[in-house]
Parts: C-alpha cells; sequence; structure tokens
C-alpha cells in the first residue's frame, strides 16, 4: 500500500457568521474565502462545537496567518489580511505542522528522477520541458542533488497538469487561487507536483503564471522544505513574477535547502565566470542600510530597496515587506527614485533614463516613458532622488548634490536650476540617495543616514530606519 503524505488541506461545510473576528464591513463571500483559507492551510477545524469556541478558533487561526505573513497580528479579519488571502498561491499549508510528517523528510538519495506525465495546452511542449528542468537546476546549482528525466514508469517526482478533483484528495479550485501543490519526499506519492490547469501558464511573459517560478517553489516542497516567511525567498508561499532571465535562488532558500542536503562541490564548468550572488533580503534594523528610495502612497509609507519595498501605516508600529512586482508586475526592480504627485493621483517609480507611473498599482496609460521627458535636461543620465513638495506643487529631482524644481502644471522645469542641495538645505552634506515629505517636513537620505528638515532649517540627522520598525 503506498504510503501517502497529506498537505493537510482539510474541506468541510462553511459557517456562516458575522460576529467575533469579522469586522461588518467584510461580506459574506469575503468571510466564506477567509474560512476556506483558514481550513485548507492553518488546521481550522470544522466546528461541532458551541459557537464562541468557533469564532474563538477563527481568531486564533488569523493570528497565526496574520504572524506568518508578517502583518499586524490582530485576530481579525482586516482589509490587508483579505488582501493577502486573495493573492494567488501555493496549495501546500502555511505552518509545518498542518503538513502530515513535517520537517526533516529528504531524499535518501541525490541522483533523483522525474517525468512529465502530460502538458498544459497553453504552452509547448519545449516551453514546458525547459520550464521544468530550469526549475530543477535552480536547486541543483547549490547542492549535490541532480535531477534525471524519465519517459516511462514511475519517477520520483511526477508532474502532470490536472483540474479541480484530481483523484490525490486535494481538489484545486479553479482561475487565480492555488496554482499548484507539491508533496513532500517519500514513497507513492511522495515528492509528486501537480499543477492547475485552470490557470493560464506562461514561459516567459508576465501576464498568467511563469511555470518555471512556480515549479521550482513546487520542486522545493518535492525536495523538502517548507513555507518561508521570508517575502523575497521562492518558498515564499504568495506568488509573485521576477525575471527568469536573471533569476538568482535567494540566500533564503539556499540556506534552507543546504541545511538538509548540503553544497554543490562540483567544480564550475568555468572557474573564472564569476558566480551570481544569491540575493538576500533586506532587513530594516540593518544599521548600515541604504535605501533606494521613498514615497508616499495614499497615506502609506513606502519604502524601497532592491526588488522590495516595506509599506508602514504612518501610525503603525509594524510594517510589511514585499516583492516590488507582487504588487506592480510592470516596474523595475533596484529604482532611483519615487515619489507621490497628489495633483494627477499618480506614483512615479524613476529608474535609469525611464519613467513609470502607477494609479495606484496600475500602470498608467502611455508609461513608461523617457526621463527627459520630464524636461530634464539631455545631460542628466540618472537622477538619484526625487519628492513632491507640498507647499510649492513642484517636484523636486536630486541628482547628486544638486537638484531641479519640476513644475507638473506646465510640465517645464523651472528657471535658475540647478541649485545647490545644501544651499536651500543648510546642513545637508553627501549625496542625496532618497527623499520625502510628511506631515510638512522634508526627508532627505544620504547613506544610512536622514536628514529631516522644518521651518527653514535642519532639526535632526537620523538613522535611515528612523519610520522602520525593527
Amino acid at each position: 500500500m503506498k504510503a501517502f503524505y497529506q498537505l493537510c488541506i482539510l474541506i468541510g461545510l462553511v459557517i456562516k457568521t458575522h460576529s467575533g473576528p469579522v469586522p461588518p464591513s467584510i461580506g459574506e463571500e469575503e468571510e466564506d474565502l477567509a474560512k476556506n483559507y483558514l481550513k485548507k492551510l492553518y488546521n481550522m477545524k470544522e466546528s461541532t462545537r458551541s459557537f464562541g469556541r468557533m469564532v474563538s478558533e477563527m481568531s486564533e487561526k488569523l493570528r497565526e496567518m496574520q504572524e506568518f505573513f508578517g502583518l499586524e497580528v490582530t485576530g481579525t479579519l482586516d482589509a490587508e489580511t483579505l488582501e493577502v488571502m486573495k493573492k494567488p498561491r501555493c496549495g501546500v499549508p502555511d505552518v509545518a505542522a498542518y503538513a502530515v510528517v513535517p520537517g526533516n523528510l529528504k531524499w535518501k538519495t541525490n541522483q533523483l528522477t522525474y517525468r512529465i506525465e502530460n502538458y498544459t495546452p497553453d504552452m509547448s511542449q519545449a516551453e514546458v520541458d525547459s520550464s521544468i528542468e530550469r526549475a530543477f537546476k535552480v536547486w541543483a546549482d547549490v547542492t549535490p542533488l541532480r535531477f534525471t528525466r524519465i519517459y516511462s514508469g514511475v519517477a520520483d517526482i511526477m508532474i502532470s497538469f490536472v483540474v479541480r478533483d484530481h483523484g490525490d484528495g486535494y481538489p484545486f479550485d479553479g482561475p487565480h487561487g492555488f496554482l499548484a501543490h507539491a508533496f513532500f519526499p517519500g514513497p507513492g506519492i511522495g515528492g509528486d507536483a501537480h499543477f492547475d490547469d485552470d490557470e493560464s501558464f506562461t514561459f516567459s511573459s508576465s501576464n498568467g503564471y511563469n511555470l518555471f517560478l512556480v515549479a521550482a517553489h513546487e520542486f522545493g516542497h518535492a525536495l523538502g522544505l517548507e513555507h518561508s516567511g521570508d517575502p523575497g525567498a521562492l518558498m515564499y508561499p504568495s506568488y509573485s513574477f521576477r525575471d527568469v532571465k536573471t533569476f538568482v535562488l535567494p540566500q533564503d532558500d539556499v540556506n534552507g535547502i543546504q541545511a538538509i542536503y548540503g553544497r554543490n562541490t562540483e567544480v564550475p564548468v568555468d572557474p573564472e565566470e564569476p558566480k551570481p550572488t544569491a540575493p538576500v533580503t533586506p532587513n530594516a534594523c540593518d544599521p548600515k542600510l541604504v535605501l533606494d528610495a521613498v514615497t508616499l502612497l495614499r497615506g502609506e509609507m513606502i519604502f524601497f530597496k532592491n526588488s522590495l519595498f516595506w509599506r508602514n501605516q504612518p501610525l503603525s508600529y509594524q510594517s510589511e515587506q514585499h516583492l516590488i512586482k507582487s504588487f506592480w508586475p510592470e516596474a523595475p526592480e533596484n529604482i532611483d527614485a519615487a515619489y507621490e504627485s497628489p495633483s494627477d493621483d499618480l506614483v512615479y517609480f524613476i529608474k535609469g533614463q525611464k519613467v513609470w507611473a502607477f494609479y495606484g498599482y496600475d500602470i498608467a496609460k502611455g508609461y513608461p516613458k523617457t526621463l527627459s521627458s520630464m524636461g530634464l535636461p539631455p545631460k542628466v543620465k540618472k537622477i538619484s532622488a526625487a519628492l513632491y513638495d507640498q507647499e510649492s506643487g513642484k517636484t523636486l529631482f536630486f541628482v547628486n548634490d544638486r537638484y531641479y524644481s519640476y513644475d507638473g502644471t506646465t510640465k517645464k522645469m523651472d528657471e535658475g536650476y540647478p541649485k545647490r542641495v545644501e544651499d536651500d538645505f543648510p546642513g545637508m552634506t553627501g549625496k542625496v540617495t532618497a527623499a520625502f515629505q510628511y506631515r510638512g517636513f522634508t526627508y532627505l537620505y544620504s547613506g544610512p543616514r536622514m536628514f529631516e528638515f522644518g521651518y527653514g532649517r535642519l532639526l535632526r540627522v537620523l538613522s535611515n530606519n528612523y519610520f522602520l520598525p525593527c
């Protein structure tokens, strides 16, 4: 009899209630979504017990889920929690205790086989083959594991595209929900990966779900990895598009898989070719942290670093960290500057010679545009920071130790610029690396320091994570 390693996705009747951890603004459909989410991924039981016990358990599971995703832990179904629940994701539970036989599961051999049982009509067979092969290579590059494809018989890792109820006890839910799931290492169904063919899978595009990224995540489970709470990790449960051409396995995932199987000790084919560095998720409490850009966005503070950003409500003691592309798929990473323009309700991202504009998270028509379209002289090849001045309604573009003033109404640069930053911001030293305004105060960043200006003078010099709770 085959050993069956469950994902622990528990499906049952939906109990309808509008009390306890669900605020009145949340509708019945969204409440049902949340309950099913917690049952499938956090082992919330169907209640044959008292109503009060059910409410208490839902609040407990909401807290568990909020803590895992780095949300404010309230135990209530707020908008931010619901937003995370609605994101497309992997169908494996987030907490190891809810997956049968969690932790410490590994293959007893480093020589593994895989078989592609069928194909999705979304892509050519060659594209599927390439995506799967590259997904395995992600893990082979950093471990002693080696993967061989077979075309008949039973492989260690069987790969199939299926829909809805497909015979493993864990049916898929149609488009834009659970994209795939995989089973931890073991005999029988152990190691197998199933992809929901109701989804639209792609080879390289950000439209739909990139099969390479989804498969690489699922194969992490098939090798014994659980979900990571690091939003920069491949094993983070929510899907986010990344540039597959330049993809490098993040350090959090490298650490996890090497803790199970060890390092790859093979000598590289070309030892002189530089090995790409595994990206490390930035830490808000790092005293040496240098932010790429800072802006307000509809009342929230947004802090950018590399491929990620923090979002922080001004009065909150907790910030959320996300991949940039999980909110702005068309946006670049490692941006140079960002600012919000209240006059046109747009937030602008600038990188190199290009400018992107977004209505919230949706790209504005006609963007990206060139940096020169903002009226900057051709000699300016890159800006280091930008901010919208709330008093004058002008946008300030910083180029190292100088700045320009842009009139968004006339779409022209003001005359008499550039000016020296220290002339109008006395006490400011060094290159301006990020900038924004908040409650009438101007904050200019230079490396790991932040300069606070108000009332025409320098008020304080602070660490650049002053607004980021550590």
